[in-house]
């Protein structure tokens, strides 16, 4: 388990690109391919039971 701290700034989702400087409680972080990808409310809500079932963003 990587116990890493998340990267300073800026954040940007993963999915549409929606940047910000501090990490907002309402995104998602998701290890692929042991990389940390986040992802914005939007594309989270959009997409929660892909999420769930832990499928790569690229089946999503």
């Amino acid at each position: 388990m990587n116990d890493a701290p998340p990267p300073e700034e800026p954040f940007a989702c993963a999915r549409c690109g929606t940047t910000t400087d501090t990490l907002p409680l309402t995104w998602t972080c998701s290890v692929e391919n042991g990389r940390r990808q986040y992802f914005c409310e939007e594309c989270a809500r959009a997409n929660i039971r892909a999420i769930e079932g832990r499928l790569d963003s690229s089946w999503w």
